[in-house]
């Protein structure tokens, strides 16, 4: 393969693979906005913060505070995802402190009842 068919051949590599990966966060962002309609409507009066992960690297995506409790959550696209340095020790940190797991549309409602049992009955 010459040097330009190389080039050509890599180009639209990282054309496929960017197109795939803002897909993949497209379909991560739009289950995350959903989710956090869902939780409002759930717990009325819940505030939902979005964290920044640049910050601290692997921290979970969403804090939800309702009344004197709180969680944590990491918004995957599915239960296959991938996790991110850090994701895994920081969801069993907070999980030990309170409530903190990985959720996707797979296992969704699993976690929903999860969270009304921590928020209801605290730890």
């Amino acid at each position: 393969m010459g040097s330009y068919s190389f080039y050509i051949f890599v180009h639209y590599a990282l054309l496929i693979f960017f197109a795939l990966e803002s897909t993949v966060m497209k379909k991560e962002n739009a289950f995350q906005s959903n989710l956090i309609k869902e939780l409002k409507k759930i717990f009325p009066g819940c505030m939902v913060l979005k964290n920044d992960s640049s910050y601290y690297q692997g921290i979970p995506d969403l804090l939800i505070l309702f009344n004197d409790k709180w969680a944590m959550l990491e918004c995957k696209r599915s239960s296959t995802a991938s996790h991110r340095p850090n994701q895994d020790y920081y969801i069993e940190k907070f999980g030990k402190m309170s409530y903190a797991s990985f959720i996707s549309p797979d296992n969704k409602e699993e976690v929903l009842d999860e969270l009304q049992q921590a928020f209801r009955l605290g730890r």
